[in-house]
């Protein structure tokens, strides 16, 4: 089973994410000249500015994916094995900024995707004291 990459939690995409709530510019690529640190944030993590991506070279069987709307990009991106929304389930703010590098490099068109962080296996064993210490904890809530 292929794990599920989630691209809030790459280093500096929530606080884009938050910043896009607070300020709708910053989602915009039309207005990607005034918010330096988004192309600062693409270039650490997928190797090339957004202006980089829009003018990197297509192979002939592009599928134009920075056409689609944010929900189809969601979908699609999923299927590849990427989760590109927030915890509510709706896509990112800064997708519409993040999808065209993003595909690019997973592609193998331009640039590179970040490395995986570590994420170790869940663990097999319950603790013993744990499910005990829940069950007193509901007990002294009642009283």
């Amino acid at each position: 089973m292929t794990q599920i990459r989630r691209l809030i939690d790459l280093p500096g995409v929530a606080d884009l994410e938050a910043k896009a709530l607070m300020k709708p510019g910053y989602a915009d690529p039309l207005r990607r000249d005034e918010f330096p640190e988004v192309d600062a944030c693409l270039t650490d993590l997928f190797g090339l500015t957004g202006a980089e991506a829009e003018a990197a070279p297509r192979p002939d069987d592009w599928d134009g994916i920075e056409r689609l709307s944010p929900r189809e990009l969601a979908d699609l991106f999923e299927a590849e094995g990427w989760d590109v929304c927030d915890a509510k389930g709706r896509p990112l703010r800064m997708l519409g900024q993040m999808a065209e590098p993003l595909a690019l490099a997973m592609r193998g068109v331009a640039g590179r995707l970040p490395e995986a962080p570590f994420v170790p296996e869940p663990s097999e064993t319950r603790d013993a004291w744990g499910s005990g210490l829940a069950a007193e904890a509901a007990r002294f809530r009642k009283r």
